[in-house]
């Protein structure tokens, strides 16, 4: 297959969607499939263009067997609605206007969020004339919602139109957990045209041989109890929730939290702990992907938070893959299908969203259990092996593209449009 991929995020940044979807398309091409990526200069999070790249129309490199294209965009930090929202619409024009310059493809996907970029690919199927693949990895418009980033009755009903004609129009839809695809159904899709790929993890970047002695020292975690939070610092997270359990457990000097990452609320995050003098935290800004197994080395206990809403009872924490894959025991402050997942590998504990206080009586359970520790480590580590290695999920992934593509080309001969919905069913 000649696949084309539409992502506003992509190595070398680090983020979640960069991961998924270079991990995926590396596994293509292993596969003797030739991949082509259109994604923006690298800038996430702050919206400062990385060293070595420049935010030109057009340039051009190759990851891994893929073949990478980077358009020009608006750049803009991940803050702030509507310059984010102009980044992500100029994205879809750019992508659109590269169109007559990108190679000959089979079958395109896009990803979204950012919803832009899920919605670019409804022009670029029309003039490539090929099916479109879109992936749902967070339900938009509704994440934004939840959170109060959008309050416009008027622009809200736009959005939410805007989505349903992306599911109408799109041949097939890849959303990461069964609650998305519950949601998608609701809103009138055939289920026979959903097929659910859940996130993983790449095993071979967590074999657990990574030594974080020199780190440890570093920040000064000798001899202390680290649980860690790993990930972006946004409006979702809640993160003031560690802040205020750290408060209460600073009489306990063995016990230090680490957080890494970046994000919309990290300045706000970082007066507050100043503010309520907390020198039991430690705030790194984002990290090199390389560096990533040190800092999970380091840790002996995982943070996976989100804000009390019903909306995040939907969703799946990318990170919950990486805590399982190295071993370290999770604090899951989300409900849904997450707290499902976690329950059913036996993989650590699970609070009620926001609790401080249920957060210190779980990091005072750890600590105080070692064998405990490992028991939930090991769980972990086996669980994902099972059933969320990203080897095994580009193959799934791989199979929707050639059912979808195989279906098309039937009905294409028979002189039916090639967006009619493929005949395969639900996988996860």
């Amino acid at each position: 297959m000649r696949i084309l991929f539409l992502s506003h995020y992509f190595p070398p940044e680090v983020n979640a969607p960069a991961s998924r979807t270079f991990e995926h398309c590396r596994e293509w091409v292993r596969s003797g499939h030739q991949v082509t990526v259109v994604t923006c200069v690298p800038n996430h999070p702050r919206g400062v263009v990385y060293p070595g790249y420049r935010n030109r129309l057009w340039q051009r490199e190759t990851r891994d067997g893929i073949d990478i294209i980077r358009v020009g965009t608006y750049i803009s930090a991940n803050e702030g609605f509507a310059r984010r929202s102009l980044g992500y619409l100029s994205f879809l024009i750019a992508c659109v206007c590269s169109v007559p310059f990108l190679p000959r493809a089979d079958v395109l996907i896009t990803t979204s969020p950012q919803f832009f970029n899920g919605l670019a690919g409804y022009p670029v199927k029309l003039l490539k004339r090929i099916p479109w693949v879109l992936e749902i990895r967070d339900l938009w418009p509704d994440s934004v919602l939840a959170v109060g980033a959008v309050k416009n009755r008027p622009l809200i009903r736009l959005l939410s139109a805007l989505e349903r004609f992306a599911y109408r129009r799109c041949d097939h839809i890849v959303p990461v957990t069964e609650a998305f695809r519950r949601h998608i159904v609701a809103k009138g899709i055939a289920p026979e045209k959903i097929s659910v790929v859940r996130n993983g993890v790449d095993l071979s970047l967590f074999a657990g041989d990574a030594d974080p002695q020199q780190l440890r020292a570093r920040l000064g975690f000798e001899g202390k109890f680290v649980v860690s939070y790993v990930g972006t610092h946004g409006m979702a997270h809640g993160l003031e929730t560690v802040l205020n359990a750290a408060a209460q457990l600073r009489s306990h000097t063995g016990i230090a939290f680490l957080l890494v990452g970046d994000g919309a609320e990290r300045q706000r995050l970082l007066g507050l702990r100043d503010q309520l003098r907390l020198t039991n935290v430690t705030m790194l800004e984002q990290q090199p992907k390389q560096l990533m197994p040190q800092i999970w080395a380091l840790s002996d206990a995982s943070l996976v938070l989100l804000r009390k809403l019903p909306l995040f009872e939907t969703v799946i924490p990318s990170k919950i893959f990486e805590s399982m894959a190295t071993g370290r025991p999770i604090i899951l402050g989300v409900g849904g299908e997450a707290r499902e997942v976690m329950e059913e590998g036996k993989t650590g504990l699970a609070i009620e969203p926001e609790s401080s206080a249920g957060l210190c009586a779980a990091v005072l359970k750890l600590a105080d259990d070692p064998a405990l520790r490992v028991q939930l480590g090991a769980n972990g580590r086996a669980y994902v092996a099972a059933h969320f290695d990203r080897h095994v999920l580009a193959r799934r992934f791989e199979a929707v593209l050639k059912q979808l593509l195989l279906s098309s080309e039937k009905k294409s001969a028979h002189g039916a449009p090639i967006s009619a919905e493929p005949k395969s069913g639900s996988q996860g």
